[in-house]
Order: structure tokens, then sequence, then C-alpha cells
């Protein structure tokens, strides 16, 4: 049985209790290494004592160890076993340390130093009390607590608190410098604050002032086409010449953020924009120097849009809601809207799927048309 199991996802493990020898278990993980263990609580804590590897150790060897370790328990001793994994455990503050060298971003890259300070920053100001606990001493209760401290200050800064936490045990994990439980799994996360900020039609006109005094086009173009399609960040920075036909107005997206495919109508704003970009050739529209190759979220340059335009409070993807709201203003219904959007709702999706594009064409025209008339753009 255990040598046709089939390996789990990449950073899930697949656990199978014996049903002859109570508490013994075989562990996988996703690179397909099988293992012993007497699984036991010891002082509150769920400890897991390696026997021995899969197929060094055949299933009758992992029994008769686990019934000796299982025997000294019931004598009220400590085995040696766990002695040596209580001393070798590293404690949270040694695995942090191990994480921030050894961390490997998905293309195998090392995290930034950034992201390295930011890390370091939350466990010194909130998990000071729990680095110099070892591993398996830290139970979900306590991170429980301090998770709900520090949503008093601030719930964003709460939630990273337990996503490092999260992420430290995971890669302790995953190199199998550990073998208990994950106590910050599954913790509830501080629900996010509903924003419904989107452009006013008294930003309007300086927004589109600054965007034609912007002496960088690449940028420039990105935020028009961010505002003139309703289109995710993501999608328009990774917008490939391929996916656009500006014959037809179509811009087809494979994958969105919600897992979906998504045919974009492009406005003839959207088009004239595309069409004065075609001369750059590429794969891709809004082309970058980094890894991508393509643009990535400007932030200096939207920053400086802003404070040229006087505007506070905006984010480049409220760019996206500015669309839908102002097809709202000219009488787009809320179907039509979130097929434009490619919004993905349990109550609208079935709608969704017998819309066609002429109706989101003509809201999504008619809503370009209305943000243009307001900034005064049509009388120049």
């Amino acid at each position: 049985m255990l040598v046709g199991l089939k390996a789990p996802a990449v950073g899930k493990r697949l656990v199978i209790y014996d049903t002859e020898t109570p508490k013994l278990a075989m562990r996988m993980t996703h690179t397909g290494v099988r293992a012993f263990y007497v699984v036991k609580r010891l002082g509150g804590v769920m400890v897991w004592i390696k026997l021995g590897k899969f197929p060094d150790m055949t299933c009758e060897q992992a029994r008769n160890e686990a019934g000796k370790v299982l025997g000294e328990f019931a004598k009220g001793e400590n085995p040696a076993a766990v002695k040596r994994a209580v001393k070798a455990e590293m404690t949270f503050g040694e695995a942090f340390d191990d994480f921030i060298v050894r961390k490997r971003k998905r293309d195998g890259s090392t995290i930034s130093d950034k992201t390295k300070r930011d890390y370091t920053d939350l466990v010194r100001l909130y998990l000071d009390g729990i680095k110099g606990k070892k591993l398996s001493a830290i139970e979900r209760n306590e991170i429980k607590a301090i998770h709900a401290r520090t949503t008093k200050k601030s719930a964003a800064q709460a939630d990273r608190v337990v996503a490092v936490v999260s992420a430290v045990f995971t890669f302790m994990l995953a190199h199998e410098r550990f073998s208990g439980e994950n106590p910050a799994a599954r913790i509830q996360k501080n629900p996010a604050p509903s924003r419904d900020r989107f452009l006013q039609p008294d930003e309007l006109a300086p927004f589109f002032k600054a965007l034609s005094e912007s002496t960088n086009e690449i940028t420039r173009d990105f935020f028009l086409l961010a505002l003139l399609t309703g289109a995710r960040r993501s999608n328009v920075s990774e917008m490939r010449w391929a996916d656009v036909d500006l014959t037809a107005g179509i811009w087809r997206i494979a994958k969105t953020k919600n897992g979906m495919s998504q045919a974009v109508t492009l406005s003839p704003e959207a088009v004239a924009v595309l069409g004065s970009r075609l001369a750059g050739g590429g794969e891709f529209v809004f082309p970058g120097e980094g890894k991508t190759k393509h643009i990535v979220e400007p932030k200096k340059a939207w920053a400086t849009l802003l404070k040229n335009a006087g505007i506070e409070n905006l984010r480049i993807h409220d760019l996206r809601r500015t669309l839908g709201s102002w097809q709202a203003r000219t009488g787009a219904s809320l179907p039509i809207i979130g097929k434009s959007l490619n919004h993905k709702t349990h109550q609208a999706t079935a709608i969704y799927a017998r819309l066609d594009l002429d109706p989101v064409r003509q809201s999504v025209n008619k809503a370009t048309a209305a943000m243009i008339a307001a900034a005064n753009l049509d009388k120049r």
C-alpha cells in the first residue's frame, strides 16, 4: 500500500495512521519521502517522534519500534528519542534566521532585502515572546492571542504577523527541520475594510491633465488603459500584443486573478491608445527592463501623477473601480458591470454566462464618453 501512494501537492503532507498500532503514523512529503512517527501529546504539546524512513524501515519494524517508545511512556519515562528530538529542535528565533537566509521565491531567487527587513521588524515588534521557544512548544492559542492583541493596533499588521509565523513553520516542515503542526495555520484573517474610492467628477480633469503632461509614455498609457478597460493592474502589466485585436476591439486574457478567462471590450479611446503604441513592437504592450520583461507596478510614477493632479488617497486599483462606478452612473446594470470587470460571484455567474459582449461594449463606451465629458476633454 505504501509503495503506490501518490505524493501530495507542494507544501502539503499526507498522514496515514496505522490501524494496528495506536499513535503510529506514516507521513509523506510532496517530494515522496515517507517516514514513520509516533504521535504523542507531551506536556500539552503534540510531539512527532521519528522512528525511521520507509522503505528502509518496514511497517512491521515501525510497529515494533513504536511499541517500545509507547512502552517507555507507559512506565512514566521520557524516551531517549524524545529527549534527542527536543534537544535538537530549533527555537522560533533560530528557525526564523534560517528561513530568512534560505527562503526562495517561486523563480528560485532569494526574497528581497526589503522583505527581509519587513519580516525582521514584525518579529522584533510582535513576536519577541516566542523567539526563544522551541517550535513544538508554540501553541495555536498563543498565536491567536498575538493576532488578537496586534489587531487592536492594526488589523493588517496582525494578519502579516500570523503570515510570517505560518511561513516559517511551513518552511521548516517542507525542509524536514520540524515534524509537528503549524500553529498559525488556518487562523482567520481580519476582514479587509471595504473601499469605495474612485475618481470623482471634479478629479477627472486634473487627472487627465497630469496624464497628458507626463513625459513617460509607457506609464502614461498604462494608467490610461487601466482606467479605460477596468482590468486588473497585473493583467494590464502583462498585456501581450498577441492577445489584442484592435480591429474587433477585443483584448483576450487567458487567465485572470479569479481563475477565469476574460474578453475585455476596448472602447474607441482604448483602441486609440493601443494603436499609438503599435510602432514599439515587442511581445508586451508595456515593456519593462526587469526579469518579467514587462512593466510591474509603477509606484513612483503613480505618486508623481497624483501629486501633479492634486489628488489624494487614490490607488491604481481604484481606476478599475472608477470604470464600474461610471458605468453605474450611466445606467448600466450590475450584471453588465460585473461582466465587464470580470467579477466572479455565485449569484451572478449564471447570468454572466448568458451575456454577450454587445451590451457590455455599449456600457463601457458610454461610461468612457461620460468620463471624457466630465473632464471637458471633448471640448478641446
